[in-house]
């Protein structure tokens, strides 16, 4: 039914009392309707609800939402959904159908909306014409619903992607607070036909609370511990997982540090000194420092051995880009802090974030065995990759 617009004042007034947008309560009660909502790419997707509804689907399907814009456009912003506002709306018309969830996967998608071009916006112009397909997708009425049929390709590739974010919390001793490992595995799969393929893990029992794509058949992994699916077509998220701190995660880097203030004097010592360890020999790399400073302080003086670094006197926020971290020389960064003269020493010390990439290492361990593939009698190209990079990664002092 229509809903009034005026529902979205309750949210309006929610990101008003939020001093971040990121702490916008992801469910709003209302009066009448249940406000949910997700933040990305400096966007808030809202959808409105009318009755009782696991909160969980409508998050998932929203950021489903962002996917395919991203998918779509190339990038999803504000300018680019307000050019393509009529693919827009046609889109969410296909991906949701009378309050449910119909097709949400890309490729299929793609076959009844096609993707704007340059020229088809221009011939749809002057026509009047959309971009609806002409006939339904041949994927949505067979049993693979996510893949179309007659799919061709002269080169047959796949290629895997296993991410891994690290969130963790250090505290002033070096010894580790929290640990706990994020991680996905991202598939682009061109392959001819109807292949079926199976993935199969060194270590499969290291992931816990794995969440699947709806291809993967999910018996053969409860029974077995191997994936076996007949994937989309192109890109696709295969399956996403949490290593929790259970089973030890490694922190793959760690920071010295001496930061002082003096009681009586309006100076401070400020030393960090970052270094790799548990990488397996893997080069830590895109290395980035923040900190924010107290508000006492006004100024900084320092050197970095490596890098750049920026102090604003404004926010008081220290950044320094460090960038690849060579193990025999370490990256340090020292030098003096002015604080304003009369104030006490500042209560507490600043925390520091970290951001950083390790190429072709899974900090987990998670290894992939191989891929096989049935069905089909090509040869196809095979190839995986592993990155580890920083969630939210906070070292106290």
């Amino acid at each position: 039914s229509v809903v009034s617009r005026s529902v979205c004042d309750y949210f309006f007034e929610a990101q008003e009392r939020a001093s971040e947008a990121e702490n916008v309560p992801p469910v709003i009660p209302t009066p009448h309707h249940y406000l949910l909502s997700v933040y990305r790419h400096k966007i808030f997707f809202v959808a409105v609800i009318q009755s009782e509804v696991p909160p969980l689907f409508v998050i998932e399907f929203l950021h489903r939402v962002v996917d395919t814009f991203q998918d779509y456009f190339g990038v999803c912003s504000e300018v680019m959904i307000k050019d393509n506002v009529v693919v827009v709306y046609e889109v969410l018309e296909e991906m949701l159908d009378n309050g449910f969830p119909l097709a949400t996967e890309s490729n299929i998608l793609k076959e009844l909306i096609k993707p704007p071009t340059i020229l088809r916006t221009v011939v749809n112009t002057i026509t009047g014409s959309t971009n609806v397909g002409d006939q339904l997708p041949t994927g949505q009425l067979s049993v693979v619903p996510w893949r179309r049929t007659g799919v061709k390709y002269t080169n047959n590739e796949a290629y895997f992607d296993v991410i891994e974010e690290i969130d963790a919390i250090i505290d002033k001793s070096g010894s580790t607070i929290t640990a706990e490992i994020q991680g996905v595995i991202d598939a682009c799969v061109k392959l001819t036909g109807m292949p079926d393929l199976t993935l199969s893990f060194m270590n499969p029992r290291l992931l816990d609370d794995v969440s699947f794509h709806p291809c993967v058949r999910f018996k053969r992994w409860e029974s077995e511990r191997i994936l076996s699916f007949i994937p989309p077509d192109g890109n696709f998220r295969l399956l996403s997982y949490h290593v929790s701190a259970q089973n030890l995660v490694a922190i793959p880097v760690y920071i010295k540090h001496n930061i002082s203030f003096r009681d009586s004097s309006s100076l401070g010592r400020f030393e960090i000194t970052v270094g790799p360890k548990q990488t397996m020999g893997k080069t830590v790399e895109g290395v980035m420092v923040t900190s924010q400073m107290p508000k006492s302080v006004l100024n900084m003086t320092l050197t970095p051995s490596q890098g750049t670094h920026i102090f604003d006197p404004v926010t008081k926020l220290l950044s320094w880009d460090v960038g690849k971290i060579n193990p025999q020389k370490l990256p340090s960064l020292k030098g003096s802090v002015s604080l304003q003269a009369g104030t006490s020493k500042p209560d507490e010390n600043p925390t520091i974030n970290l951001q950083f990439k390790i190429q072709q290492l899974a900090i987990s361990g998670l290894k992939v065995n191989r891929l096989d593939m049935y069905g089909e009698k090509y040869k196809p190209f095979k190839g995986i990759k592993y990155m580890t990079k920083a969630g939210k990664f906070q070292v106290r002092t």
